[in-house]
């Protein structure tokens, strides 16, 4: 099993190529990621945030598997003023099915709770029934389906 540590600046290179694999990943889901090499994240910055924490599993000094929570402001409508947002949820295909998602999850609500935030959001694709059934498994529940139109001109 992979040793769990909190990422710093010089998992960016590694990290980087596992943040290209998540966005091939999910570009049969969504035609509108651009084609061209892009990234999701500001990895700089939620690695240095003091209100983020980026996890990685590591094995034989490979990182295998990521995830990060970031502290959010939420919707003023909500009984919670803040939420823990989870993000670059990723676990390289020889780790899936070994638990290792669910102890990111769990270390990543660990922090928030730590910091009194007890509410969390993720995106998933509605048609990624894997991720999704990995999520259920950890608890979380279908909540807002965003709904998207593209038009042409």
């Amino acid at each position: 099993m992979p040793d769990y540590r909190e990422a710093n600046l010089n998992d960016i290179p590694q990290l980087l190529e596992l943040e290209q694999r998540i966005i091939d990943a999910e570009r049969p889901f969504n035609s509108s990621i651009k084609s061209e090499k892009t990234t999701y994240y500001n990895l700089e910055h939620l690695i240095s945030s003091d209100d983020a924490y980026v996890l990685v599993a590591e094995a034989s000094a490979t990182i295998v598997a990521t995830g990060y929570a970031q502290i959010r402001e939420s919707k003023v409508s909500f009984k919670h003023d803040y939420h823990s947002y989870l993000g670059f949820m990723f676990v390289v295909p020889e780790y899936r099915g070994k638990g290792v998602n669910q102890h990111i999850i769990d270390k990543l609500i660990s922090w928030s709770k730590t910091r009194g935030v007890t509410d969390f959001y993720l995106d998933v694709y509605c048609q990624n029934s894997a991720a999704i059934k990995a999520y259920e498994k950890v608890g979380f529940e279908p909540n807002v389906i965003e709904m998207k139109l593209s038009v042409s001109e």
